[in-house]
Formats: C-alpha cells, sequence, structure tokens
C-alpha cells in the first residue's frame, strides 16, 4: 500500500512496510513513538518539492477543494501509476474519488489511514530526510498565512481603511477651503471690492488675485490663460472706477501667501479625489456604479469598513447617516426619514419629489446587494451594478411616465377609467330666495297696511280655508278680486259664486261679521309675539 502526504515543502509518496499493523487502529500510535518505530512501519519512497509558496498555495488549495493540481498529477502519473496494481491511502475521500475517476487508481480512505496520517505527521521529521527543521517550520508558516487569506478572502489590494480616511480628508479639505476662500474675498475685498462680483469662480479669484497683486496693475496684466476676454475686460474697466481702500505692500503680500495655500489645496484636493475614485473601483466597483464614489466612500467610513456595511440589510443602508432623525421620529412617534447618506446618489436626485422616497428604496434593494457582492465575491468586475443600475433607471422612467400617462390620458387602460358621463340635474328657479327681508315682519307690515286702507276687505293670507264656513265663499271670491295674486287659486269659487247670486245685504252682513273676527284673531297674535 502507498500513503500520498502532503507537507508544506512538497508532496510525499510512502509505502507500508507491514499492512497487519494497520488492523490495530487503537494502538497504531505506539508504531509511532519513536522515529526509529516509524521507519519500521513507513518508508519514504518519493518526495516532490514545491518550487515557491505560491506553488505551495496552489497545492493546498486544490486539495482542500477535491482538486488535482498539476503537481500532484505529475507526480501520481511517475510514481503510482509503475505500481498500478497497489492500493493509495488518501486523507480526502471525495479526492479520492476525483483521483480514481481521472487516473483509475483504487483509494482507500478509512479510520486506520487517518490514524497513520497522524502517526506520519508527528515524525515527519524523522521520515523525511534532507529537510531541516526550520526550514520546515519557516514553510509551513507562510503557507499558513497564505492560505489564511485565501481563505477569508483577503486581499492586501483590498484595504478600505483607506477609502475612510480618503473620505475623512476629503471632508476636512472641503471646510478649510470654504474658510480660506472666504477670508481671500473678504481681505481683497476691502482693497477691490469689484472683482468678487465679476469672477464667481473662487479658483479662479484667487489666481486673478495672485497674478494681480494691486488693482493698479490690473491694466499691465495679462489674464487671458485664467479668464475669458469678456470677463478680463469688465476687471481692467472696473479697476479703473474701483471704490476700494488703498493697501500697503506687506498687506498684498499677506493676501497672495493666503492665495497659494488656496490654489495648493484646491490642486491637493483634486488629486485626493481622483485616488479615492481609484480605490472605490478598485474595491467596491458594484457599489461605486450604484450610488457614486463619494456617497460609496461615505456609506464605508459610516459602517467602519466595507464588511460590516455588507453586515446591514438594505433598510438600514436606506437610512444610513440619518440616525438622529430615526431616533427623533420614533420618539415622537412621526414619520421616520426615507432615506440618509443616500439621498446624495445621481438616481435619488434626478427623481422627483414623490418618487424619491421609492427610488431611494429600491436603490438601497440594489445596492445591499452590490456591497455584498464586492465585499465577499471573488470577482473584481461591475457587470452585476451595471445590470442593477439599467434595471432602476428603467423603473424610474416607468414611474415617470405613469404620472404623465395619468395627466393626459392616452393610455386604454386609463382612458376607460376617464371616461366623461353627463349628469344633468333639471333646476326650477326658486324665488324665496329674491328677498332678504324676513317673511314675519313683511307678513305684520303687509297687514297693517291693509287694515288701515281698506278695513272692510278681508286678510289676504287664510290660513285654514277648509274650517270657514260656507258662507264665506263670496267673502272669498270679492278678496280675490281684490287681490290678484290669489286669482288663479279660487276661480271655481268664483265661478260657483257667480252661478248662485245672493243678496247684497246678506254679502255685506258675512263679510263685517269674518272681518271682525279676523281682527280679534290677529290682536291675539301681536298680544303673543309681544309676550314671547
Amino acid at each position: 500500500m502507498l500513503v500520498l502526504f502532503e507537507t508544506a515543502a512538497g508532496y510525499a509518496i510512502f509505502k507500508v512496510l507491514d499492512e497487519s499493523k494497520l488492523q490495530e487502529v487503537d494502538s497504531l500510535w505506539k508504531e509511532f513513538e519513536t522515529p526509529e518505530k516509524a521507519n519500521k512501519v513507513v518508508k519514504l519512497k518519493h518526495f516532490e518539492k514545491f518550487q515557491d509558496t505560491t506553488e505551495a498555495l496552489a497545492a493546498a488549495t486544490a486539495l482542500t477543494e477535491g482538486k488535482i493540481g498539476k503537481s500532484l498529477k505529475k507526480v501520481l502519473k511517475k510514481v503510482v501509476a509503475k505500481e498500478a496494481h497497489e492500493q493509495l491511502a488518501i486523507s480526502d475521500a471525495k479526492l479520492g474519488g476525483v483521483i480514481k475517476d481521472k487516473l483509475s487508481l483504487s483509494c482507500v480512505h478509512s479510520p486506520a489511514v487517518a490514524e497513520l496520517m497522524r502517526g506520519i505527521r508527528n515524525q515527519m521529521e524523522g521520515l523525511i530526510t534532507g529537510l531541516p527543521p526550520r526550514e520546515i517550520s519557516a514553510m509551513s508558516l507562510g503557507l499558513a498565512h497564505s492560505l489564511s487569506r485565501y481563505k477569508l478572502k483577503f486581499s492586501p489590494d483590498k484595504v478600505d481603511t483607506m477609502i475612510v480616511q480618503a473620505i475623512s480628508l476629503l471632508d476636512d479639505l472641503d471646510k478649510e477651503l470654504n474658510n480660506y476662500i472666504m477670508r481671500c474675498r473678504e481681505w481683497y475685498g476691502w482693497h477691490f471690492p469689484e472683482l468678487g462680483k465679476i469672477v464667481t469662480d473662487n479658483l479662479a479669484y484667487c489666481k486673478s488675485v495672485r497674478k494681480i497683486g494691486d488693482r493698479t496693475n490690473v491694466s499691465s496684466t495679462d489674464l487671458s490663460d485664467i479668464l475669458p476676454e469678456e470677463v478680463e475686460a469688465e476687471v481692467k474697466l472696473a479697476a479703473e472706477i474701483s471704490m476700494g481702500t488703498e493697501v500697503s505692500e506687506q498687506d498684498i503680500g499677506n493676501i497672495m501667501h493666503l492665495c497659494d495655500q488656496v490654489i495648493e489645496i484646491t490642486e491637493y484636493r483634486s488629486q485626493l479625489y481622483d485616488y479615492l475614485k481609484n480605490r472605490m473601483t478598485a474595491i467596491a466597483p458594484n457599489l461605486t456604479v450604484m450610488v457614486g464614489e463619494l456617497v460609496g466612500a461615505r456609506l464605508i467610513s459610516h459602517a467602519g469598513s466595507l464588511l460590516n456595511l455588507a453586515k446591514h440589510p438594505a433598510s438600514t443602508v436606506q437610512i444610513l447617516g440619518a440616525e438622529k432623525a430615526l431616533f427623533r421620529a420614533l420618539k415622537t412617534r412621526k414619520d421616520t426619514p426615507k432615506y440618509g447618506l443616500i439621498y446624495h446618489a445621481s438616481l435619488v436626485g434626478q427623481t422627483t419629489a414623490k418618487n424619491k422616497g421609492k427610488i431611494s428604496r429600491m436603490l438601497a434593494a440594489k445596492a445591499a446587494l452590490a456591497i455584498r457582492y464586492d465585499a465577499l465575491g471573488e470577482d473584481t468586475n461591475a457587470e452585476m451594478g451595471i445590470e442593477n443600475r439599467a434595471k432602476l433607471e428603467a423603473r424610474l422612467r416607468h414611474l415617470e411616465e405613469k404620472g404623465i400617462r395619468r395627466i393626459s390620458g392616452t393610455g386604454k387602460a386609463m382612458a376607460k377609467a376617464d371616461k366623461y358621463q353627463h349628469k344633468s340635474d333639471v333646476k326650477m328657479y326658486d324665488p324665496s330666495g329674491d328677498s332678504t327681508i324676513p317673511s314675519t315682519s313683511k307678513k305684520r307690515k303687509f297687514e297693517e297696511v291693509e287694515e288701515a286702507e281698506e278695513p272692510v276687505t278681508p286678510v289676504v293670507k287664510v290660513k285654514k280655508p277648509k274650517k270657514e264656513p260656507v258662507t264665506e265663499e263670496p267673502e272669498t271670491s270679492a278678496a280675490a278680486e281684490e287681490t290678484p295674486k290669489k286669482k288663479k287659486k279660487k276661480k271655481d269659487k268664483k265661478a260657483e259664486a257667480a252661478e248662485e247670486p245672493k243678496e247684497e245685504e246678506q254679502e255685506v252682513a258675512v263679510s263685517e261679521e269674518s272681518t271682525e273676527k279676523k281682527k280679534k284673531k290677529k290682536k291675539k297674535k301681536v298680544k303673543e309675539e309681544e309676550d314671547e
């Protein structure tokens, strides 16, 4: 039986001298107590040394993944294939299956083989001659470090600490630049205030001040390499009629020194931004495509590292940077914020205010996937980020066009929903709203006027005509003649009165009695109203 054993220095093939001892698994460790005993059980047949650490790492990685490396395949073909009748003892059953399929060699894996491997590892210095112990330990340490880096998917090039420091320095530089530029504009503004209104760009302003110095030198100074021709002409014209005060050469010297600082810091900021852009493209390419370099770097800085950011869910990524607003909203039981640092991404910025919440939620979901792919994936391309960004842009167009279709009503579904239905109601004219005078006072005044003018005539309105006796019919007919408003309602009564003529004396008597009764009723009503 042959034994395949791998060390940090290379592959070793041992031949088992006494296979009967492998049957006693529990007592097998006693045979490897000393190098002399171990040499009686196994004997080194072939040793294939690795050329460098890279080859050793490739071989160790292939073994852990159950694959056959180039060097192992070469050793097996050279040594083991000559003795094909012999069985090959290996430590991994998965690797044994691959060797059996590709090289047609019979492989053995059992508890006895595992105990044998343990014994060989224990007495490796005595079994493998020609390798000093110090060299073997150095090789083992180097291979262990390389293998653990590979296992943890860690690369020295992918250090996100540099990104955290760079974005923090970039923010500090922006603050300092703003302070310096404000001080420079205010300081030189005492001498040449018109220049600040004409030249709005900060860097161009500082370069112009650096080149001009005293404003009396503007006419003889060429600013064509800094400013356009129109602006340069305007500056020269303003210098002739400037309202600024005179300053000494020492003041001008200090202002120029400040301008030099602003120019240098601006150039260094642009250089730092390029560096940050390159680092973000190398470390988190998919996140950079989704949200941009600055927003991605701020997210990593806020979380502490790319790996910590990958542990956050999409909902946390969405509001990262708005923790203060979140806890204030939870405390006061109001609406929680919809976005944090992700608000400054280009996709969120180009949407309308109505759709910012939706887009920020979708962008956070896709960005969370991109972060995990960058932190834990093996590939370094940005294909996934480009694909997800295209989906988000399509979704954004759909949301924007949806609002436009709803306004225009051109879509088929919207046309059905917005179908016009004519609903016309015939309304009659209500004359009761013509007058603003209260009806009760109007009645009372009208009745008093009628009584004063014609005491014999009856009241215009009879509230309960059905309770009146039949003898009052001629009276109602007479009232109808005098008041034209009641003519239509009492035509029938008038006709009956004409058909049945009566004596005038009776009519006068009946009319007088009716008027007296009505006067009494009116007096009672007036008294009741006054009492009320």
